[in-house]
Parts: structure tokens; C-alpha cells; sequence
């Protein structure tokens, strides 16, 4: 178990921050479960904004891609931990069980569980071990994912639909997804997976659905939807980079001058 603000690959992350973290940006590759102790989490993607204060129980499914903003309460820090369901142990579980999926699940993509005494009593017991320094073992890491898993489903058994559905992807519109969700700085590999393709057949379908490059294509959409928020919606460009995908302001300043003509500021003020 870890015990720190970033990604990690361990099934149990605790995450600690006493400033803003804005627009972070992550393809959810498995099925998680986050437990807000202190202040707030927002949840942005193509579904909408949603936002889980502190006690809240918020399962998000996988392979989808969201910005989060994490904002910590007045003079505190914002705290959480997440459990990441991985399919191995989702497999392992469900053939132990002798629980299976009946039909697809259909339902939101992030859910907020109702409080449960349960459930705060586990994430409490976890506490220790994500403070403690010393590792834990993979023994007991994935004790406390299949303690987690038999609570959600204790609480909504519908959830099977949802956490026990092995199949892969399909196979998307190519054109409506990547319009939807050029905003989103992840990796081709991370679009092509949600798209239900191989690398390969990734980059292969979309020349031939833009007559472009990815790379090419994501810098094009992001620098004309920048151009537009700038000049029509009056963000500041501090914001705007973040908002369509660069990851920092100097090079999609760069980018944009050289793409218009103008920079970025300079196109906000009107000079």
C-alpha cells in the first residue's frame, strides 16, 4: 500500500494534497473505488461535472478517461484513498465465488455509494498500513481488495453487471469518440484501448477517417478549440492549456503562436 499524491501501481492509493490539483488527467484502467476523507474531488468528461465532498463512496468504472480537480477544505488538506480493482483478482474472485455477470451493466459510469458504517470501518482499518513505512505484502493488499469488493456487493449486488464483466471493449465510432474526447491528454495507446483497438488498427482507422496523423490531428483540434476559447469565451490562456490538452503552457504557447500567428495572450487582451 502506498501512501502518497501521484498514480501508483499498487491496488491501494492514498492521496494527500493541501493545494488545488487542477485537471489532472487519467484513463481509468480499472474499476476503482475512492473513499474522500477531506474536501472535495470534481469529476469532469463528456458525461458531465460531478462533485463527491468529504465521506463520500464513489465507484468509477473502467477504461474511460476523466480530468479531476482535487480541492483541499479552508486551512486543511484534501485527503483520499482509492482501491483499484484489478481484472486478475476480479477473475480470481468471481470463479471463487461463484459469482458472474448476468447481463451488460448500463448505468452511470461513476456511482456514489449511500454511507455505510461498513464501509467507513474498513477504510479506517486500512489506515495503518498507508502510514506505516515499512511495504505490505501483496498477501494482504489483495485480502483488503476482496474485503472491499464483498462490501460493494453487499450493498448493491446489481454491481456485478458492472465489476465482473470480463469482455473487451468494442469496437466504437472512431470519429464520434475522438471529437468527444480530444481534449483529454492520454496516449494513443490509452485512445486506442478505449476505442477497442489494437495500436495498430488504431492509427490505421484513424488515417483513414481524418486523412491525418494522430498527432497531427489532436494538436490541430486542441490549438482551433484554444483559438476559440480565448477569443470567444475569454479564458485566460494559464487555463486553456490544461483545458484542451497541452501539458504545459510554454509549449502550447508556442504551438499556438505559431499556428495563428499571435500568442495566446496577446489574442485575450485584443493588443
Amino acid at each position: 500500500m502506498k501512501a502518497q499524491s501521484d498514480t501508483s501501481s499498487s491496488p491501494i492509493l492514498y492521496s494527500c494534497t493541501s493545494r488545488e490539483q487542477r485537471a489532472v488527467e487519467q484513463f481509468v484502467e480499472f474499476h476503482s473505488l475512492i473513499y474522500v476523507e477531506s474536501g472535495d474531488i470534481q469529476f469532469k468528461s463528456v458525461e458531465g461535472v460531478q462533485t463527491f465532498g468529504a465521506g463520500s463512496f464513489v465507484l468509477i468504472k473502467r477504461n474511460q478517461l476523466v480530468k479531476t480537480i482535487k480541492t483541499p477544505p479552508s486551512g486543511g488538506s484534501f485527503e483520499s484513498v482509492s482501491i483499484f480493482f484489478e481484472q486478475e483478482l476480479l477473475r480470481r474472485y468471481s470463479i471463487q465465488r461463484g459469482i458472474f455477470s448476468t447481463k451488460p451493466y448500463q448505468g452511470p459510469n461513476r456511482i456514489e455509494l449511500p454511507t455505510n458504517i461498513f464501509l467507513t470501518s474498513f477504510f479506517e482499518s486500512i489506515k495503518p498500513y498507508l502510514h506505516h513505512p515499512a511495504p505490505t505484502n501483496s498477501i494482504l493488499t489483495n485480502l483488503k481488495c476482496q474485503e472491499a469488493l464483498e462490501l460493494i456487493l453487499s450493498i448493491q449486488l446489481d454491481l456485478t453487471g458492472l465489476l465482473l464483466d470480463f469482455s473487451d471493449p468494442y469496437k466504437v465510432d472512431l470519429e464520434a469518440f475522438m471529437v468527444q474526447h480530444f481534449m483529454f491528454n492520454v496516449s494513443i495507446d490509452a485512445f486506442a484501448r478505449m476505442t477497442g483497438r489494437s495500436r495498430a488498427g488504431f492509427k490505421r482507422d484513424f488515417e483513414k477517417v481524418f486523412r491525418s496523423t494522430p498527432g497531427q490531428w489532436l494538436k490541430q483540434k486542441r490549438l482551433e478549440e484554444a483559438h476559440h476559447l480565448i477569443q470567444n469565451k475569454k479564458m485566460n490562456p494559464s487555463m486553456v492549456y490544461l483545458e484542451v490538452g497541452f501539458e504545459n503552457l510554454s509549449h502550447f504557447s508556442y504551438a499556438f503562436k505559431q499556428q495563428f500567428g499571435v500568442a495566446p495572450s496577446t489574442l485575450l487582451t485584443g493588443q
